[in-house]
């Protein structure tokens, strides 16, 4: 039930323009660094002749039907993989417009970003849209990949316009990519190894800048955040389950539930597979028995001190729905294990998300694919944290009627 802190794993999210290379990418990693099934590559074979083509190395993550047959990724899918240096979980994001739900769900997930050009096509509105969209979402880690590189005899002037053209997209954004790199995910150049068709680059092959990323986190040394999951009754004892999203939790030690600010201690903590833990920190699914029976639910959180009950957040928000975002309707807001009532009372800033320019201030209304600085009210205290102090209490979502509406950071007030 409760599981230990597993080693360390870095979230990867592949963004870009549709047909731009992200599943033949993530294909090509796999097959070079010997991670793809025999009885996989097999299956791509036998699909690719039914169809008429020849092999698809993005066959191996567009796993539906109907995505084989139109080539475009619809949903978002997760490829576990591991370097010599650590474990990755590639997510594969649809780049397709109609499809921006799915892409902002797998971004929602990642530590990094690649982003995909086609060497050929160069900048697309998708590609200035998911841009902003790491910049939206905090991704502070990204690379850029200018992909395709063989459809263009592997022109090194072409490649430093590209290269040229997107440093100057994301300075406007403050976005510093990791590096640049020209690719063919097709053919294999600069993926795993540097590439003797482009003797001219003298960077890091895709692979070896991957595993440049560092890391490291410091967030159990911040306040003590343990999201409530659900509770359980296992031997006659009330288990409160969840996860420590910062901070560090320890037998006997205090603590105060959130929103009630009823206080108590930690009586035992109960890991997986372990009889005696005294303590567990950030990233750590628990479950726990407190010192004594208080009303503790879903959507609680236990604190190492009482806090500010917060109902207004200055927030920027990414719109996904036809239907208008308008000030002061009712929409759900969703942070972690948090489900409350909220309304926009003031929409500070509609911008552009290709072009990032400011549409209108003080505007009423925000539309489909627009960004916006917005603050929201809640109907009853969360708790929500700077993005850029505890990421994982610093997102959100808001619903209406079960859809997913928009994605957003909570931002300096």
């Amino acid at each position: 039930m409760f599981r230990k802190k597993k080693k360390e794993t870095l979230n990867i999210v592949t963004i870009g323009h549709v047909d731009h290379g992200k599943s033949t990418l993530i294909g090509r990693l796999l097959l070079d660094t010997g991670s793809l099934p025999k009885e996989k590559m097999s299956e791509i074979n036998r699909i690719s002749r039914e169809l008429g083509k020849d092999a698809e190395l993005a066959f191996i993550t567009d796993q539906l039907k109907e995505e084989r047959e139109k080539n475009i990724t619809i949903d978002t899918t997760q490829i576990f993989f591991n370097s010599r240096k650590r474990n990755y979980v590639i997510i594969d994001a649809p780049g397709h417009v109609e499809f921006l739900k799915n892409m902002i769900t797998g971004a929602s997930q990642a530590r990094a970003a690649v982003l995909l050009v086609d060497a050929k096509e160069g900048i697309q509105e998708q590609t200035k849209r998911h841009a902003y969209l790491i910049k939206m979402l905090g991704i502070e880690n990204s690379i850029i990949l200018c992909n395709k590189m063989d459809s263009v005899n592997y022109d090194h002037d072409l490649f430093e316009k590209l290269k040229n053209d997107l440093l100057y997209f994301f300075k406007d954004l403050n976005i510093s990519p990791l590096s640049v790199i020209p690719v063919s995910a097709k053919e294999g150049d600069n993926i795993t190894e540097n590439s003797r068709k482009m003797p001219w680059y003298t960077g890091p092959s895709f692979l070896k800048a991957l595993d440049s990323i560092r890391t490291l986190s410091d967030d159990s040394i911040k306040p003590l955040r343990f999201a409530v999951q659900d509770k359980y009754f296992i031997d006659g004892k009330s288990i409160i389950a969840g996860k420590v999203i910062s901070g560090t939790i320890t037998e006997g030690g205090k603590t105060v539930v959130y929103p009630s600010l009823a206080q108590t201690a930690i009586k035992q903590i109960k890991v997986f597979e372990e009889d005696d833990r005294k303590s567990a920190s950030d990233g750590e699914n628990i479950g726990l028995i407190l010192d004594e029976s208080i009303s503790v639910e879903r959507g609680d959180f236990l604190l190492d001190k009482q806090v500010d009950r917060q109902t207004s957040f200055l927030t920027d928000i990414f719109w996904m729905s036809k239907k208008p975002m308008c000030v002061d309707s009712a929409y759900i807001l969703r942070c972690a294990t948090q489900e409350v009532q909220c309304k926009p009372v003031k929409i500070n800033k509609r911008i552009n998300s290709s072009t990032l320019e400011v549409i209108e201030e003080n505007a009423k209304e925000l539309h489909l694919n627009e960004a916006g600085e917005i603050i929201f009210q809640t109907d009853k205290p969360i708790i929500m944290e700077n993005f850029d102090y505890i990421e994982e209490l610093g997102r959100f979502v808001i619903e209406q009627d079960y859809n997913l509406l928009g994605a957003g950071i909570k931002k300096h007030s």
